[in-house]
């Protein structure tokens, strides 16, 4: 599938009223207004940013792959896309996209699957779980058992005809980035991959924007 649902924002970054730089490998958590907008801006492309997305007035209903990709039709995630949650809640609505496509079936990495999939001695290495872990930890409403299936913003992730997952290079250049509008208070989690194994992150992990404005774009 090549990329699709290419829109540009009308949001200006100097407007925004919140915006941070998320370092390569480090968790980010940050409550979303409902009506508020929300960009990810992939600073030097190809850089995996593994996300969750929660209720904000109950983590327990939170993004659901399964009823995402039902209620498009379609695997993949780009503009137009509504963020299912478990309970049916829309809780986000892709409004922009310059990246065109985006992964939410190949998970988080993890030490396990960091062994697993590369050999024993990359178990050691940093990966997503250990972000979302020390994120949830922190915050002290949630535990381990609120980390599931996440996004895998700007991550090429091709299904094979067999249907086997495979991690290519990505499609994301320097600049690129996707938008979403809050349709009800969420909570964003995201793991900025520190993935070394895969070309996910084109080898290299990199930092990442986040932006917030209030409002509807002029």
């Amino acid at each position: 599938m090549t990329a699709t649902g290419l829109v540009e924002s009308k949001l200006d970054p100097r407007d925004a009223t919140y915006s941070a730089v998320i370092p390569a490998g480090e968790p980010w958590m940050h409550e979303i207004r409902q009506g508020q907008y929300f960009r990810i801006v992939d600073l030097h492309g190809n850089q995996a940013v593994d996300t969750l997305f929660y209720n904000a007035r109950d983590v327990s209903d939170r993004y659901s792959a399964q009823d995402t990709i039902r209620a498009q039709r379609n695997i993949y995630l780009t503009t137009g896309t509504r963020l299912m949650s478990t309970n049916g809640t829309v809780l986000l609505t892709i409004v922009a996209d310059t990246c065109g496509r985006h992964d939410t079936l190949g998970g988080a990495c993890a030490n396990e699957s960091n062994m697993v999939r590369y050999s024993l001695d990359k178990r050691h290495m940093h990966a997503c779980r250990n972000s979302f872990l020390r994120a949830v930890i922190e915050s002290g409403d949630m535990d381990k058992r609120d980390i599931t299936s996440n996004i895998n913003f700007f991550m090429n992730v091709p299904v094979t005809p067999e249907g086997k997952l495979t991690f290519e290079d990505g499609i994301s250049e320097p600049g690129k980035y996707v938008e979403m509008r809050a349709e009800t208070d969420v909570l964003a989690l995201i793991s900025n991959c520190p993935q070394l194994n895969n070309p996910c992150n084109a080898y290299n992990p990199t930092p990442v924007q986040v932006l917030i404005w209030n409002g509807q774009p002029n």
